[in-house]
């Protein structure tokens, strides 16, 4: 493990970075594969509670992964092939896995800020959604309204997973 905390915040920015281009770039299970790869190296030189921030990670996946369904389901989200889709992809479901280990890492400081999570997270996550329709990868059919529910989606999915970390992972609290 890294004892910088610094250093730990760096290589965790660097590999969610890195994980989300892949994926979206090159969307498939070997980019997914990939992202396991990232895990396991944040698992093992970046974290410092490896079975709590695993199940947080998880818990974070299923709640996202849910989120993005839901949006696929109902057409504020699509994949730019025009494939019909049932479920958020695995390399979606990638993207959370390693988005969910820079909550206790290099964006942490976000939840240090009681007002930043409810300012940030309708902006932030959105424009992450839009970058990805503008590399290819998935398309916003009404650029409108599919930007205005994912907004209100992460109003409410970002806190609440600050909120999970805050009670039930005080271990994480960075």
């Amino acid at each position: 493990m890294i004892t910088s905390k610094t250093a730990r915040n760096l290589l965790n920015f660097i590999l969610f970075q890195v994980g989300w281009l892949a994926c979206v770039l090159y969307p498939g299970l070997a980019t997914v594969g990939l992202i396991l790869v990232f895990l396991g190296l944040h698992l093992a030189l970046v974290s410092q509670r490896r079975f709590s921030e695993l199940q947080f990670i998880g818990f974070g996946v299923v709640l996202g992964g849910l989120m993005d369904t839901l949006w696929f389901r109902t057409g504020v989200l699509a994949l730019d092939s025009g494939a019909e889709v049932l479920a958020a992809p695995p390399w979606l479901i990638a993207i959370w896995a390693i988005f969910m280990t820079t909550l206790c890492h290099s964006l942490g400081w976000i939840g240090q800020r009681q007002w930043l999570p409810w300012v940030l997270a309708p902006i932030a996550g959105p424009f992450a959604y839009w970058s990805a329709s503008q590399l290819g990868v998935v398309a916003l059919p009404n650029l409108t309204i599919s930007l205005v529910a994912m907004a209100v989606g992460w109003f409410v999915l970002f806190p609440l997973l600050l909120f999970i970390r805050k009670a039930l992972y005080t271990e994480l609290e960075t």
